[in-house]
């Protein structure tokens, strides 16, 4: 692949003729003339760089799928995905949060009060149970939203603000004029102008705003729902709570998924009344719903992120290490912040993020495709191929939903973690088979795919392949991400192991497991890029993506499924639950926690894929011929778009230890002023905590995004396109490495110190028990890994994404106003 980048600029040349010729063609091909009648009409040195098959394009054979037949099919799963999340959350509903029985003779079935209740058994009052675990639930909601509220408010006036620069950078480009221009691929042809694109390109960021923060919002509201009743279910089993926690993850998933593609669907449809023909300015324009969903999920991530961790780090230690209490223990006053902490982070920033990576993989794959064949010949069916994947995707999921709730059931704590990896084996299986069957009666047998300058051919079963070698390499990437974050293997084991040593062993042990945790996921990547890229050029790239992310709900379902296994075990605790109840819920916690990293696998791999892809996209888009990392334009690129992922870690965890100093403070202050609060006789302050949480993330995700956000926009004004693309590329390969290796080596201290507290082997009770030296010093290690996995590693893939997509947008005002300073001098 590099050797095609730096050797673009001798095709350059043809490529205006040959974007000409298959439109040309096109309008040809339906009358008497055969196409070797067409050949004299071209000059003979353009024929020599020409094989006749280019010309015959549209006689290769068209999709089988009507457009009506796509009018029909997505919005129709779309809709299917919305009510099956609705259904769901009807399941869900059904275990009540009240302690009030109904004595009618559907009692019995109802809230399943016929099932054998440990608390009976033991002499615990269920009436008060239960409504400890309301007082408790609403707690977590009310802190969460409240502080969502908060933080939206300030990323609405950044919306706004952003979306004011978007509108006056891009309808600058030709000094907003409202005449037509020549079309940036087709100079022979002409297009929207330039304002038409500004006003379209800001819409359609808003749109993405919007919807990052919907997503966000629904999945968040959903968990807080669902995290009382996963413990309530489990009294009953670790099966009813297995079913009832994912059911509820199920509910975030699709309907992020079914939301997202209806409303990229609809604005598509609605641009397209304006745009008519020009679909190359109509996709250029759609960009920015990825920009805006990406911008968004960048502050819900770095926000979230830096609040749960903030009230996590305080709460372990002073709890746990120096008070000796246990993990979500009622007295400890951080133990509510921290519980709101796991919503607002890994739930609503997680679903913003893969929204995000959704959005501009289709994005940055309508785009190429605008410019290929699909858009010249306006082959609508062809052009929404991405779209259709995706529709697929949720019908694929839905199935696989109904085999960890419906068709098995789960009776024991071991078959647990089996159950969640099962289902993204069979999710993968079965979207294999669904991507073949649309790859083959969406798409023609033949057809031509933009590639830097020139027009390659592709056939239909290349393209299946490469939106299948992206979903197999990001399972792969799932399961060596589990295989270096579970206590089931022996890499966390040995990192359990030196924590014998104490804390600064553990650190190191596992510091290494991160690092060598990069390497097949790498591999997984670069394997995936080059059998794309071979195939199908940077369309093929930007589909692998796709193909990564298509069974986004079934991945999402997975991974909110984690955070609210680890509520509903703080709810059990702070409710002074049954200490089976607690095995329980840690048992679901455990496995959570180990898909929780695979998510975060996913969510790093595609993001890899959709950068370069976009990175693609921008190079096409900004007219640069070559990208020459010997010229030292590029080179200065190159090199500081690597250091960018170090200054954004630092930044994100300086936050996080910023903030938790001052939890950890505000924790000690709380146990030595108030009195009885150690015996259990006071109650603490939590809404300090909380308040203390909020104010630091909105203060601190502030330097962060400005980093991410200002880096494109100043470097394309001062120094020019050629540059920026060294930033992105530089930016694109440190960034992946460092988000793999944080994210698993928090996930791996994690689960260390879990393996401790678990004792469920004679060597990890040999380490123990909890409180022990080994055991602390787990739980230092895990609060050192506390920002690396839940903050900073998970927001560098927003990041390389981000600042691809930012200039993918800006893309014509760098290249008409951008190199001042090359310019001056």
């Amino acid at each position: 692949m590099p050797h095609t980048l730096f050797c673009l600029s001798s095709h350059h040349t043809i490529s205006t003729p040959i974007l000409s010729l298959s439109v040309t063609y096109k309008t040809l091909s339906t009358s008497s003339h055969s196409p070797h009648s067409l050949l004299p009409s071209f000059p003979p040195s353009l024929l020599h760089f020409l094989p006749l098959h280019s010309l015959t394009l549209s006689a290769m054979g068209a999709a089988i799928l009507p457009d009506l037949g796509t009018e029909i099919l997505i919005p129709v799963c779309a809709v299917i995905g919305i009510a099956f999340a609705l259904f769901q959350w009807l399941l869900v509903s059904k275990v009540k949060l009240s302690a009030v029985r109904d004595a009618s003779p559907n009692a019995a079935a109802k809230n399943g009060y016929n099932d054998y209740l440990i608390e009976e058994e033991e002499g615990i009052n269920d009436h008060n149970v239960v409504v400890k675990c309301a007082e408790i639930q609403n707690a977590i909601s009310e802190g969460a939203t409240s502080f969502l509220f908060t933080e939206y408010k300030y990323v609405g006036i950044f919306m706004v603000a952003f979306a004011v620069l978007i509108f006056l950078f891009l309808g600058s480009v030709e000094g907003f004029s409202t005449s037509h221009q020549p079309c940036t691929y087709d100079k022979t042809k002409t297009c929207k102008p330039a304002l038409a694109t500004a006003i379209f390109s800001t819409i359609s960021f808003l749109l993405g705003g919007v919807t990052s923060l919907i997503s966000g919002f629904l999945g968040m509201k959903i968990a807080t729902y669902a995290n009382a009743r996963t413990t309530l279910e489990a009294r009953k089993g670790v099966g009813k709570a297995f079913i009832t926690a994912f059911r509820s993850g199920a509910v975030m998933g699709f309907l992020l998924a079914a939301n997202g593609l209806l409303v990229l669907y609809i604005a598509i449809n609605l641009f397209k009344i304006y745009y008519g023909d020009d679909w190359g300015g109509l996709f250029e324009a759609i960009t920015g719903y990825g920009l805006g969903g990406s911008s968004m999920a960048l502050f819900g991530r770095v926000g979230g992120g830096i609040y749960t961790k903030a009230a996590d780090v305080g709460a372990d230690l002073v709890g746990k290490v120096e008070r000796n209490i246990p993990e979500d223990d009622p007295r400890n006053p951080a133990v509510i912040a921290d519980n709101v902490g796991d919503n607002v982070g890994d739930i609503a920033g997680m679903g913003s993020d893969l929204f995000g990576s959704y959005a501009e993989s289709s994005c940055a794959a309508l785009v190429v495709a605008s410019i290929s064949s699909f858009g010249l010949n306006h082959e609508f069916t062809a052009m929404l191929y991405p779209l259709i994947v995706s529709s697929v995707g949720i019908l694929v999921c839905l199935i696989t939903t109904l085999f960890a709730t419906d068709f098995f059931e789960i009776k024991a704590v071991k078959e647990i973690e089996p159950a969640l990896k099962k289902q993204l084996v069979i999710s993968t299986v079965l979207m294999t088979v669904g991507v073949a069957v649309v790859s083959f009666i969406a798409l023609p047998t033949s057809f031509t795919i933009f590639n830097f300058g020139v027009q390659k051919d592709v056939k239909n079963w290349q393209l299946f392949l490469c939106v299948a070698v992206g979903l197999w390499a990001g399972l792969i990437i799932g399961f060596v991400t589990e295989y270096y974050t579970s206590n089931a293997y022996s890499p966390v084991q040995d990192v359990a192991d030196s924590c014998r040593t104490g804390a600064a062993t553990n650190v190191i042990f596992g510091l290494a497991l991160g690092y060598k945790s990069v390497i097949i996921p790498i591999f997984a990547i670069a394997i995936s890029i080059f059998v794309s890229f071979t195939f199908a050029a940077m369309y093929g790239i930007a589909v692998a993506a796709l193909g990564m992310l298509s069974t986004i709900a079934t991945g999402l379902a997975i991974d909110a499924y984690g955070p609210i296994s680890d509520n509903a075990g703080g709810i059990a605790e702070m409710a002074g639950m049954s200490h089976r109840i607690r095995e329980r819920t840690d048992a679901l916690d455990a496995a959570g926690n180990t898909t929780a990293a695979i998510g975060k696998g996913f969510a790093i791999g595609s993001a890899a894929l959709v950068s370069l892809a976009l990175f693609g996209a921008f190079v096409s888009r900004a007219s640069i011929t070559t990208v020459d990392v010997l010229t030292p334009k590029v080179f200065i690129g190159l090199i500081v778009g690597a250091m960018l992922p170090y200054w954004f870690s630092a930044m994100t965890m300086k936050s996080v230890g910023s903030a938790a100093l001052k939890m950890v403070e505000e924790v000690r202050r709380q146990f030595n002023t108030i009195p009885g609060l150690m015996e259990g006789t006071a109650k603490p302050d939590y809404a300090t905590c909380v308040k203390i949480s909020t104010d630091a993330s909105i203060k601190e995700m502030i330097p962060p995004g400005a980093l991410v956000m200002l880096t494109p926009l100043i470097v394309g004004i001062l120094f020019g396109v050629e540059t920026l693309s060294g930033v992105l590329a530089g930016s694109l390969v440190s960034g992946v490495q460092i988000a793999i290796s944080a994210s698993n080596t928090g996930g791996a201290w994690d689960n260390a110190k879990k393996y401790i507290e678990a004792g469920a082997s004679e060597h990890a009770r040999s380490l123990g028990p909890k409180g022990s030296d080994c055991h602390k010093a787990a739980v230092i290690g895990d609060t050192i890994g506390d920002p690396l996995k839940d903050t900073s590693g998970p927001s560098l893939n927003i990041l390389i994404k981000l600042m691809a997509v930012e200039s993918l947008v800006f893309a014509p005002f760098f290249a008409t106003h951008g190199g001042l300073l090359f310019k001056i001098f």
